[in-house]
């Protein structure tokens, strides 16, 4: 069966205005472009068609996230402030997370997006599919966007696929980053979600994402942080799917996995000090697959999230691509070498400890 692919112009055009990264412009702050501006995206999207692998992905139409579906986890509150705001020409700014005219129709059109794709899976229609969405999702909370997100993608999506599709267990592993709060949010009173997140600890949001986020009530053990320390390679990463990701999996055994995808935990990446290679998103990527065959029928979803390096973010994008279709395209990512002659990419000492500490939360998962 063939690989999904969601994308849909309109994701480019979504205005983050004229940030200096992620700070407002002003008198002492010269304008510039946003760190979340449509470039890394289409980049991606671009190489995916240059290399010829987008003629093997199936498209998925994606369609605009109706109210009452995105009500599922935001408040209306929320929703109405998002969606007048927008009808404004002059737009708005949730928690330093800007938007522009129009963006309420675009974010709702990710969120859709998303749910579109995880639909796809579900109905055997594709065996495992991405979804190239774009404003991202998971860090925006019930009341209130952050982090650069307006509406909650994969939660809206997870929710969708339990309500409609009467999917009971499902899992996300969050590879951004940046914690996924929002996700965990959305679920952590939910004992048949199990929320996973490896991250840069401390670093966004702040003092978020510790290992003693757990859940509550039912949910209780069904949220596991595997916050990582700064420097983290691919040594760190595979060690921790080995140990952490992989075993909470086989024990929750969950029938349907979503990946909030973001790429900003690469060696290249401003927002982030981790040394994540292309080719250790492929080894992550072949990992979750291997576990979706092996619990759920192969059903595995990606969402794209962060990353915030135009150069290397296509890379690691394709390689993953590369990995959920199986078909090598013989592009090299040029980065894949200088990155790899960095030092530190083996698995440290303290990186091992931090990741020992998760794996003993592994008991807990219900």
């Amino acid at each position: 069966m063939a690989t999904g692919w969601t994308c849909h112009e309109l994701y480019f055009w979504h205005d983050t205005g004229h940030y200096a990264s992620v700070f407002p412009a002003g008198l002492t702050v010269e304008p510039g472009v946003h760190a979340e501006n449509p470039q890394t995206k289409r980049r991606l999207r671009n190489l995916i068609e240059v290399s010829g692998l987008l003629d093997r992905l199936t498209p998925i139409r994606p369609r605009p996230a109706t109210e009452d579906e995105l009500a599922r986890f935001h408040t209306r509150e929320h929703i109405a402030r998002i969606k007048a705001n927008s009808a404004d020409y002059k737009g708005g700014d949730e928690n330093q997370t800007p938007y522009g005219h129009g963006s309420y129709e675009i974010a709702c059109l990710a969120a859709g997006g998303t749910i579109a794709t995880v639909e796809a899976v579900l109905k055997g229609e594709v065996a495992n599919a991405y979804a190239l969405v774009r404003p991202p999702g998971h860090h925006a909370i019930a009341d209130k966007g952050m982090g650069f997100c307006l509406f909650g993608n994969v939660a809206v999506a997870v929710m969708h696929a339990r309500a409609v599709h009467g999917v009971g267990r499902v899992a996300t592993v969050d590879w951004d980053v940046h914690h996924g709060n929002g996700t965990q949010a959305a679920f952590y009173g939910e004992r048949d979600v199990l929320t996973i997140s490896l991250h840069q600890d401390l670093l966004f949001p702040p003092d978020s994402g510790h290992r003693s986020e757990r859940g509550e009530g039912a949910g209780l053990g069904a949220n596991l942080n595997v916050p990582l320390p700064a420097g983290s390679g691919v040594g760190a990463y595979v060690a921790a799917f080995e140990r952490v990701v992989l075993p909470a999996l086989r024990k929750f055994r969950p029938e349907l996995i979503v990946v909030p995808s973001g790429f900003d935990a690469s060696g290249a990446d401003p927002l982030g000090r981790m040394m994540m290679t292309s080719d250790g998103y492929r080894q992550l990527t072949r990992m979750l697959m291997d576990a979706a065959d092996e619990l759920c029928g192969g059903r595995l979803v990606l969402s794209h999230e962060g990353g915030y390096s135009e150069t290397h973010v296509p890379y690691c994008g394709l390689a993953v691509m590369e990995t959920l279709t199986g078909h090598r395209t013989g592009i090299a990512d040029p980065w894949q070498d200088p990155m790899m002659a960095w030092a530190g990419h083996e698995l440290l000492p303290h990186q091992e400890a931090a990741i020992q500490a998760a794996a003993e939360l592994l008991a807990e998962i219900p």
